[in-house]
């Protein structure tokens, strides 16, 4: 699938790495803009045409968790956090942020290259059968410009997010499984970690306005999956 030349803003204070990632990268044919720290970053992001973000989580200064809050703030652009630690707290703080995914260092330049076209494929609506609108109760889902509302209103989503609530909306009224929602979001095999699904639900809850304990749209099957349901049409 042929995704064009694409833009992406690396944001790493390691010269060494950088350089290399760059290197690598712009052999194959991705444009680099490369920056060291957290409040170039989010300029970059904010005022440039940006396909990716990869950032790096441990930056000087304004850390790489600030700066991805505050480009989801302003941006739906997709984000890959870069992280050297193991814990899979950060990893779950970084999703709670906006990130899209993820890599841990060191990592293999082919690795993120080829979560650089997922992310991409997934921010420009290619995962997935065409299908121009899906109505789920009070939600539309608008396939073509990717973008959903509830009751009219539009929902900020990431990329990540958009993938999931489609999926799931194409499958409304069935349980789906975390693996077959991986699957159906086009996410990386390493997104089936504790929790990871978990915590991209709970953000989709909060942007539908869900009671966390009793929710009205995306409802858990324990042991099962999760479901989306039309909700309280009334």
């Amino acid at each position: 699938m042929e995704l064009g030349r694409l833009h992406v803003l690396l944001v790493e204070d390691d010269t060494k790495l950088a350089r290399l990632t760059r290197d690598y990268l712009e052999q194959r044919e991705i444009d680099v803009t490369l920056v060291g720290d957290g409040i170039s970053a989010v300029r970059e992001a904010l005022r440039s045409e940006i396909d990716v973000v990869v950032l790096d989580l441990m930056l000087p200064g304004r850390d790489g968790f600030e700066v991805c809050r505050a480009i989801r703030l302003e941006s739906h652009v997709p984000i890959i956090a870069v992280t050297a630690r193991v814990e899979v707290a950060d990893r779950v703080l970084g999703l709670e942020l906006g990130a899209d995914d993820y890599v841990t260092k060191p990592f293999a330049a082919r690795e993120l290259l080829a979560r650089i076209h997922a992310v991409v494929r997934r921010a420009r609506g290619k995962a997935g059968p065409p299908q121009q609108e899906i109505q789920v109760g009070r939600l539309s889902i608008n396939v073509a410009s990717l973008t959903a509302s509830l009751d009219g209103q539009p929902l900020p989503l990431t990329s990540y997010e958009f993938a999931l609530l489609r999926a799931l909306a194409e499958n409304a009224g069935h349980v789906l499984g975390r693996e077959r929602l991986l699957e159906l979001a086009k996410g990386s095999a390493d997104d089936v970690f504790d929790r990871s699904i978990d915590v991209r639900i709970s953000r989709l809850r909060q942007k539908l306005g869900d009671d966390s304990r009793q929710p009205s749209f995306l409802k858990t099957v324990r042991g099962s999956g999760y479901v989306l349901t039309p909700g309280n049409e009334g």
